[in-house]
């Protein structure tokens, strides 16, 4: 695949862009990253009530807390708060029935890799693993407060939130931990090329050396990073919901490549690799933008209205569908662009 190597344009300033080498303490104020003296992570604008009809299909259904699409399988993933439960979808035949899986918890994050789904459940200490087709959990018990887990070759790696660290998970054998720097492990990326790790309560990304066992150098990702994905380039993108930008990092090395504004509070993000497409929402409007972001800089390509509250999305690469999750319980709404 190709990867990017040019700086490319940068729509916003950057005084945020700041090399981090700090201590690990959120009180410390020396930390050029911080930016407050009191950081909280950045949440999804509250949207208001739907004006405009949301486009496509809408599947009904509870609160959605995450969802995800296995394109191999041709399932859709939809997590509801309440009850904790997944309901899965068969893509090709979406009048049917879907299949009820309870949770532990309410899942937070929900990771593909083709024919798996990393679930990660905080609140009860645990990350799951649903294999697609046969439909199997399988748990493994992590203590703390998992946000997120993905497949790492053979291992797994689960960034613990508050923990300040990322838990190794070999196939066989003890688990190992990485930590340093971080104030919060929210969601871990891999790129292909590197390994990066988004802390929301700093507001930032690190790139993290699984072998040596280190995390690495840190940069700002504006003034809310909320989100993140990787592209096809070996970048990872992330969401700032506060500023209102789609920013792209190259992972190795750890370099800002774009910030591009985006207006309405872009929360959630989807990756279409076959078309180069990032999908993004924006809560404030009720809204999701497709972005093409093979350029030296995004091209919106598409711009629907959604259900309300799109804090989850997906995207079939398969067909091109995009997926999106209503967090205020008005359902999961399907758009063929």
């Amino acid at each position: 695949m190709r990867r990017l190597t040019a700086v490319s344009w940068i729509a916003l300033p950057l005084a945020g862009a700041l090399v981090l080498s700090g201590c690990s303490s959120a009180k410390d104020t020396s930390d050029e990253l911080q930016i407050v003296a009191n950081p909280q992570a950045a949440r999804p604008a509250v949207s208001p009530a739907v004006s405009v009809k949301p486009a496509g299909q809408v599947l009904p259904g509870g609160a959605v807390s995450a969802l995800a699409v296995d394109a191999k399988t041709s399932t859709l993933v939809v997590a509801l708060s309440e009850p904790p439960s997944l309901r899965l979808y068969d893509l090709n035949a979406l009048a049917s029935a879907p299949m009820n899986m309870p949770l532990y918890g309410k899942a937070e994050k929900l990771t593909v890799t083709p024919g798996r789904v990393e679930i990660a459940e905080p609140a009860q200490g645990v990350v799951q693993r649903l294999s697609l087709p046969d439909r199997k959990l399988t748990e493994t018990k992590t203590g703390g407060q998992p946000a997120s887990s993905i497949a790492y070759g053979a291992d797994r790696l689960v960034a613990m939130g508050p923990a300040k660290d990322i838990q190794v998970l070999p196939a066989a054998g003890p688990a190992r931990t990485i930590g340093g720097q971080l104030y919060s492990a929210d969601d871990v990326v891999d790129t292909g090329t590197g390994v990066v790790v988004l802390d929301r309560l700093r507001t930032a990304v690190f790139s993290l050396d699984v072998a040596a066992g280190k995390v690495n150098e840190g940069l700002r990702a504006g003034d809310g990073a909320a989100n993140a994905v990787a592209d096809s380039y070996g970048r990872v993108l992330v969401t700032d919901a506060r500023a209102g930008a789609l920013i792209a990092f190259s992972a190795s090395p750890l370099i800002m490549r774009q910030r591009y504004p985006v207006p309405g509070a872009p929360y959630g993000i989807a990756y279409d690799a076959k078309r180069s497409l990032a999908w993004v929402t924006l809560t404030e409007r009720n809204e999701v933008v497709g972005f093409d972001v093979r350029g030296g800089e995004p091209v919106e390509k598409y711009r629907f209205p959604t259900v309300r509250q799109p804090d989850s999305v997906g995207v079939d690469e398969s067909s091109g569908r995009v997926l999106v999750g209503s967090a205020a319980g008005e359902g999961t709404q399907v758009i063929q662009p």
